[in-house]
């Protein structure tokens, strides 16, 4: 088992930064790939960024130039650096990971066998 716990979230203004993290406990070694989703009340799940360990990033078309994955494996951490906030990125951004690996990039991230319990980001304008 894997848990997952996110920290960072808060309120901020329009193009003000915020960073996320998520620590992760538990068999991480079994890890293949992490990520970042988000949830916007009405809205369905989006994948925002996915990294797969040893591998390349990969983000979502409205956030890509203004957010960061970034993963440091000696603390567990998974991070989601986000610059130039805008009103429409205010969701929960959920924390995510795999044992196995997925085809289909960042779409799939809201779909990861693991997830924790969110962190609230609100973008005011």
């Amino acid at each position: 088992q894997v848990q997952l716990v996110e920290s960072g979230g808060g309120s901020v203004q329009a193009g003000g930064s915020l960073r996320l993290s998520c620590s992760a406990s538990g068999y991480t070694d079994s890890l293949a790939i992490m990520g970042w989703f988000r949830q916007a009340p009405g809205k369905q799940r989006e994948g925002v960024a996915r990294i797969d360990r040893g591998g390349p990033a990969s983000y979502a078309d409205s956030v890509k130039g203004r957010f960061t994955i970034s993963e440091d494996r000696i603390q567990n951490t998974l991070y989601l650096q986000m610059n130039n906030l805008k009103t429409e990125d205010t969701a929960a951004y959920y924390c995510a990971a795999d044992p196995s690996f997925r085809p289909g990039g960042v779409g799939t991230v809201p779909y990861f066998y693991y997830s924790g319990q969110g962190a609230q980001v609100t973008v005011s304008s």
